[in-house]
């Protein structure tokens, strides 16, 4: 009898896991507590809850090859960075060609998933859920959570003296759905994370003026890139990779900072973080240049104190008249229907092997999907994370022992603090092609470059030198798809497809630019050879 596993969350995490599930041959039921699928991405007029929440204007930051699950690429004609109504539309047509909306049982919500008492057995699991008021219970022999890390809205209220004197109105950036309601209001949006950003350009098109506070800075990055390429198209190679490996730090922080200074100068522009390039993920900020340079958006030091009507800044300026703050200070996760014996969440640290199982359980029957924060798509680590946790739940894998996951965790924790400043979800932070590879090992379906040069030496340019897009993980080994050596082949038709809405006839010069660019490549690979052997 197949396995019945319990996937919580309908969301990018939980679409993925419930596809897994059946490929696997598990018999999955999921549990959305609202009416439809998305989970973030699913932009709503009023939420009826206090949980994450999209703005109506936000555009994914990671461009469509990169972020599409692996065996279903995004339509050819869809923008190369989608606004989230068509991230919804891509949600809709997985679900539908998979049919997997018959396995989603919406407007639940789980109570409690407890170990049944004979865990060390079984390693099964009593869930009980809600439903229209009513409580139901049922054992389940696995659990994929998939709810993300953006659960709770954090407020660091403490921070700020003076903050409850304050007249104006509060907000955290989950409230925040539309501009117009905020014309003509002077507003003051403390952080300079991507959110932080993205509202504050959204909005100074309409308010009579934004003010946005940063303690650190930060770097700031286009999502369009060489040649108007994706910025993760472009940076996001196996080639590119394998050099971040070989070449010394404090050099490949050089060629960042001066690559993103002579778009801009930070310093020029307030925006000059107090770390170095890699020390910190960047920000998406296609117009806030132009928005500094036109003065829609000033830029402020960290705020010190509220007065009743004013916001004074770190560096003794001050405003006055400020209508509204908006916090985009970022979410805290939880698990409330877990025991603490189970999952044990301190100020965002939680211990997972590989960031996905709890190491001290006597069964490895819970796994947790898309609780990290990679440099790159959320939505193929998802996927490969299902792949490898479903393998497991079948007893085709195996996890080390508990020393051995303890000790790889403590690794990670060690690298991570040695290579990123302190910050609120340090401990969840990847880089994406490392993390992928990792867990694509795991399975067994990491793309083999020697053996590809050998045997399909055309496909072996693509996967070494192109993007590093989730078809690579197709190729071979369990869920091998067999369309995925033609979508990799055409990945980059796919993204001039989404842009060359008016052509030209240059295809001789496009030819021509094209062969260059191969023998670039060629030449590049034997540098990187040599480079290798002299490293070793």
């Amino acid at each position: 009898m197949a396995k019945r596993v319990a996937v919580i969350g309908a969301g990018a995490s939980g679409l993925t896991a419930l596809k897994c599930c059946l490929d696997e041959g598990l018999q999955p039921t999921c549990f959305e507590r609202s009416e439809d699928i998305g989970g973030l991405w699913r932009f709503q007029e009023c939420d009826t809850d206090l949980k994450a929440s999209i703005y109506k204007s936000v555009t994914i930051n990671t461009s469509k090859e990169m972020m599409g699950y692996s065996d279903f690429p995004i339509p050819e004609d869809y923008p190369n960075y989608m606004h989230n109504s068509k991230v919804m539309d891509y949600f809709r047509m997985y679900v539908k060609h998979f049919d997997l909306l018959r396995y989603i049982r919406f407007q639940t919500s789980v109570l409690s998933i407890r170990k049944c008492s004979d865990f060390s057995t079984t390693g099964q699991w009593d869930v009980v859920t809600e439903t229209d008021g009513k409580q139901n219970s049922a054992i389940f022999d696995a659990i994929l959570v998939c709810t993300g890390h953006h659960i709770d809205p954090y407020l660091p209220m403490e921070c700020f003296p003076g903050v409850e004197k304050f007249k104006g109105r509060i907000m955290h950036s989950r409230e925040y759905k539309y501009p117009d309601e905020f014309r003509d209001k002077r507003m003051v949006v403390v952080g300079l994370g991507n959110s932080g950003v993205d509202i504050s350009l959204d909005l100074s098109h309409t308010t009579k003026q934004v003010f946005l506070s940063t303690r650190t800075g930060a770097w700031v990055v286009n999502r369009v890139s060489d040649d108007g390429f994706p910025l993760d198209v472009v940076h996001f190679t196996r080639f590119k990779n394998m050099l971040r490996h070989i070449v010394p730090l404090h050099l490949m922080n050089r060629w960042g900072e001066n690559k993103l200074n002579a778009r801009f100068n930070h310093e020029n522009y307030g925006l000059k973080p107090q770390f170095r390039f890699l020390s910190k993920y960047p920000v998406v900020g296609d117009d806030l240049p132009n928005a500094i340079v036109s003065g829609r958006v000033l830029m402020k030091p960290n705020v010190k104190e509220f007065t009743d009507t004013a916001v004074i800044f770190e560096d003794g300026s001050r405003e006055e008249n400020i209508d509204v703050v908006l916090f985009a200070t970022g979410y805290n996760f939880s698990f409330p229907f877990l025991e603490e014996n189970v999952l044990n969440v301190n100020n965002n640290r939680v211990p997972l092997y590989k960031f996905v199982f709890p190491p001290h359980l006597e069964k490895p029957t819970l796994a947790i999907i898309g609780l990290l924060q990679p440099l790159g798509a959320i939505m193929p680590i998802a996927e490969l994370q299902t792949r490898w946790a479903t393998r497991v739940f079948k007893g085709l894998l195996k996890l080390p022992s508990l020393d051995d996951m303890v000790a790889d965790i403590a690794k990670k924790i060690k690298e991570n603090e040695k290579w990123y400043i302190p910050s609120q979800h340090i401990t969840l932070q990847v880089q994406y092609i490392d993390h992928v590879d990792e867990l694509a090992s795991l399975l067994s379906v990491k793309p083999n470059l020697l053996l590809l040069f050998l045997t399909d030496p055309k496909l072996a340019l693509e996967v070494l030198f192109g993007p590093c897009t989730p078809a690579q993980f197709r190729l071979t080994g369990p869920g091998k798809w067999d369309g995925a050596r033609k979508s990799i082949l055409t990945q980059r038709q796919r993204i001039l497809k989404a842009t060359k809405t008016r052509a030209l006839k240059t295809q001789s010069e496009n030819d021509t630019c094209l062969v260059s660019s191969l023998c670039i490549k060629i030449m590049s690979l034997f540098i990187l050879i040599a480079a290798i052997f002299a490293y070793l």
